[in-house]
């Protein structure tokens, strides 16, 4: 049983091997992804995996609880500071369970709210009918205008007017700009709906202060605790106090049972992490990078949705190439070259969201590892290459090798394979 995983299951241990080899040769801009600190890994592998923890501290289901109590707690209090939150539940597993606790919470099966088009930024949950949120609830979906791109709050005030959802769902996960939770909230308070805000992807740069943080213009705000928070796969769902109960209660016994409390330690971990000086100089990096990566695709002859970004990530539009459709066949020809993205869809895509029209990138992983604007705009003029010539296989792998050798140059987890 205490055998090192090298001799009990060394088709796993191999696997774990090659993963090690890909993202430390690899160039990783897919905007969800992120490398956590070898103390965050430390914090996930740990005797908290064997524990049943069913309830909430204080008041749980089994006995055996007072470390994963200290554990919950530390998580807890540190993501309030973190935020200048009232209330937050730290179980949720990760992102869609905890905006469907949300929902749970709020409204009732069939109420009315809006959410941001997933062909424009926003996610499954922000009401795609093949998601739960569009299955049992009526959504009317927000869009960007046509021609900017960029959300038009005065065209968002007159759908509310007209429809008068339950609640408002502001965020997103393809959106390269800012966005205003001030006046979604304003848009609220007009049609009496609750503001429901999930920050994913942004919420590292909201606890810095870098993007508008949410928190004291919603009811409730989730997030996810990797992505540019740089923690372990998880979420946690912050709100008023007043929401405090029905959230919990959603959360559990609603929709889960006991919470992971190795990956709820490891969570602890990064929000101390986040509350360091050196983190908000971090995610202004991110800034930085994606702004010298944005610009560098254009200088190379590549458009971007709203022509360029304001926060971690951008999202190619390939038509302007001859590439409607393409997205896939790209998102391979770059991973071929060891630079890692998604296909995308762009707003009012015309193909399919298997087949589309859009790549997507960020630069969250690639600032952990040291990259700077330099290394950004090196990196742009290699997809572009990859782009104009994704047929043919001897330029890819000459991109391929210029990769290889700047990954040597910022060495990821020296030393580790696995953790022992």
């Amino acid at each position: 049983m205490m055998d090192d995983i090298s001799k009990t299951d060394p088709e796993i241990f191999d696997a774990i091997k090659k993963e090690g080899i890909r993202i430390r040769n690899g160039v990783e801009l897919i905007p969800s992804e992120n490398f956590v600190s070898k103390a965050v890994l430390q914090a996930y592998a740990t005797f908290f995996t064997n524990k049943y923890s069913e309830g909430y501290p204080g008041k749980r289901y089994y006995g055996g609880n007072q470390f994963a109590d200290v554990v919950e707690n530390l998580a807890i209090e540190r993501a309030k500071k973190l935020f200048g939150a009232e209330h937050v539940n730290v179980q949720p597993y990760s992102g869609s369970p905890a905006n469907q606790a949300v929902f749970f919470a709020l409204l009732n099966l069939g109420d009315t709210f809006m959410g941001f088009d997933l062909s424009a930024g926003g996610h499954l949950t922000h009401g795609s009918p093949v998601n739960f949120s569009g299955k049992h609830y009526k959504c009317v979906p927000y869009n960007v205008d046509k021609e900017t791109e960029l959300l038009d709050y005065e065209q968002i005030m007159k759908l509310a007017m007209q429809t008068k959802p339950k609640m408002m769902l502001s965020g997103l996960t393809a959106y390269p700009r800012k966005i205003d939770f001030k006046a979604f909230k304003e848009i609220c308070d007009e049609v009496g709906a609750y503001h429901f805000a999930d920050i994913a992807h942004i919420a590292g740069l909201c606890a810095t202060g870098i993007h508008q943080n949410p928190v004291p213009y919603c009811d409730v705000v989730t997030t996810t605790t990797h992505k540019t928070l740089r923690g372990p796969r998880g979420a946690i769902i912050m709100c008023k106090e007043k929401y405090a109960q029905s959230i919990d209660k959603a959360v559990f016994p609603g929709l889960q049972g006991g919470p992971h409390d190795h990956v709820n330690a490891a969570k602890a971990v990064a929000f101390k992490e986040a509350l360091q000086p050196e983190y908000k100089k971090y995610c202004g990096q991110i800034i930085k990078n994606a702004k010298a990566l944005a610009d560098s695709l254009m200088d190379n002859g590549l458009e971007l949705v709203t022509g360029g970004t304001d926060n971690h990530l951008m999202v190619i539009k390939l038509i302007n190439k001859g590439l409607t459709g393409k997205g896939k066949e790209i998102q391979n020809a770059l991973g071929e070259a060891e630079i890692y993205v998604n296909k995308n869809t762009i707003p009012y895509e015309p193909n399919t969201p298997f087949n589309p029209s859009g790549i997507r990138l960020g630069t969250p992983a690639v600032t952990t590892r040291g990259f700077k604007e330099s290394e950004m705009e090196f990196i742009g003029e290699c997809i572009a290459r990859v782009i104009d010539n994704y047929a043919d296989k001897n330029i890819i792998e000459k991109v391929k090798q210029d990769i290889l050798e700047l990954g040597k140059e910022f060495p990821l987890y020296p030393g580790m394979e696995v953790l022992r």
